[in-house]
């Protein structure tokens, strides 16, 4: 692991590297279910694509570059980080019920407490701006942006010593936008030197809005359409299971009686049992990403009104959802991520421009989706997103590695780093910041290896007559 920036770009950044490069979680470890580790993956599996960011490796553990070869060009493509929820309709839904209740003198004692937590949130993420990133979004993505800058110290010295340019784009949605203003931000508070060679952030929603280009017209049409989707989907949400869990996030918040007035249909036009619960269930998912912004600055408690069990119930069904119409979905279909080709060929144009010499670009930053991640992931076959299903095997956890807490985690990230000697190019990816292979049948350097040849790359993804 090389050396943090020089001291002489050091002084001015820092206070902002010490207060971002750890200003989010430790990186999470595998461990054996059992374990408090293993419960604490579970817990995090339950959020769903709405857990916040973790790095998933101790920077100095990253392998060192093979001799002679030095950082020359790195990308990344980034999700936005945590955010307030993009509108307040789950809090609206629940609370109307909960009015119900308390005139009705149906609120467990735990229930009274529910409906002023609920508005408290409801109300800081309308201060935030739905759909906005949160202060702990903002962390997230500056703490990202330091460990790059003391990930390669030597690549952000000559970009500044060379007069080369960093070039952001996004989806062009707000909290992408912002995303990458946040993190371009933090990057040059590390390095004061760069903010002169950072371009003007960019718009392209064909490369990293594709769900909602053109590129993805078949894809909308299949989802809107495709009857074995909506039949798997329809089956897997629907089970006994889901009702027996909505009913014990329901009498955690209103006396039995009234539940039983939920499920029997009396509130229908607001909700039945399901729908209350989900949204109460997905009230406990974004409270994570507001953390910032509760009154104590400690969280917002949410975890009190449904039990990990539960959570864990209501998070497998948020992840079959991503999984069927986001991932690697059915086995013998490439629908859900086909169009993600658009992302992973800039991936290779702007590391092929540069091996060139037709790109004067030191780093290319994307700022995009879940729904981007997601399929990109599948197309990549990354760890957790290799496998699909077959249509008489539904997806569960027992059988498929795929989480979206992993897989697509606020402010996940994919990065390349492009390292030279001579005419030779490496790269090496980083998921989620941490060192992964490329996929099976590419092959490294040497055995065990993170960096690859830039031929061997464009042999194995098919980017080679040869």
């Amino acid at each position: 692991m090389p050396m943090p920036i020089s001291a002489r770009r050091a002084a001015p950044a820092l206070a902002l590297a010490l207060s971002t490069l750890f200003a989010v979680a430790a990186p999470a470890r595998s461990a054996p279910a059992h374990s408090a580790d293993g419960v604490a993956e579970r817990i995090r599996d339950g959020y769903g694509t709405k857990a916040p960011y973790a790095p998933q490796q101790d920077p100095w553990t990253y392998q060192r570059a093979p001799r002679g070869f030095v950082p020359v060009f790195t990308e990344n493509v980034s999700r936005h980080g945590s955010r307030a929820a993009t509108d307040s309709e789950d809090g609206d839904l629940i609370l109307k019920l909960w009015d119900q209740a308390r005139q009705a003198g149906q609120l467990t004692r735990l229930g009274q407490d529910f409906g002023p937590d609920v508005r408290a949130l409801l109300a800081a993420m309308e201060k935030t701006g739905h759909g906005n990133l949160s202060g702990r979004g903002k962390r997230e993505l500056q703490g990202a942006a330091v460990r790059m800058a003391h990930r390669l110290p030597g690549l952000f010295e000559t970009i500044a010593k060379d007069g080369e340019t960093v070039d952001v784009v996004s989806s062009g949605q707000g909290r992408a936008v912002d995303s990458g203003t946040v993190f371009t931000d933090a990057l040059t508070q590390t390095d004061p030197e760069l903010k002169p060679l950072i371009g003007p952030a960019r718009v392209d929603k064909d490369l990293l809005y594709f769900h909602k280009s053109a590129g993805g017209a078949a894809y909308r049409d299949w989802l809107a359409n495709d009857r074995r989707l909506a039949r798997t989907l329809k089956d897997l949400s629907g089970q006994p299971a889901t009702h027996r869990a909505a009913r014990r996030v329901l009498v955690r918040i209103f006396k039995p009686a009234f539940v039983q007035r939920v499920v029997d249909g009396e509130f229908s036009s607001l909700a039945d049992d399901v729908a209350a619960a989900q949204a109460v269930y997905n009230l406990y998912g974004i409270a994570p990403a507001m953390s910032d912004e509760s009154p104590t600055g400690r969280g917002w408690r949410m975890d009190r009104y449904i039990a990990p069990r539960d959570a864990a119930w209501f998070g497998y069904l948020s992840d079959v959802e991503d999984f069927y119409e986001k991932g690697p979905s059915f086995a013998d279909s490439d629908i859900t991520y086909k169009m993600a080709d658009v992302l992973l060929d800039d991936f290779f144009k702007q590391v092929e421009a540069k091996r060139d010499g037709t790109s004067k670009l030191g780093a290319e930053l994307r700022f995009t989706h879940a729904e981007e991640i997601i399929p990109l992931a599948a197309l990549m076959r990354l760890p957790g997103s290799t496998e699909g299903t077959a249509p008489e095997r539904p997806y569960t956890y027992d059988d498929n590695a795929w989480r979206g807490a992993s897989v697509s985690p606020m402010a996940a990230n994919i990065q390349w780093d492009v390292l030279r000697k001579g005419d030779s190019y490496l790269v090496r990816m980083l998921y989620n910041e941490k060192e992964i292979p490329f996929r099976q049948g590419c092959r490294p350097i040497a055995r065990g290896s993170h960096f690859y040849d830039l031929d061997e790359l464009e042999r194995c993804f098919g980017r080679t007559t040869g």
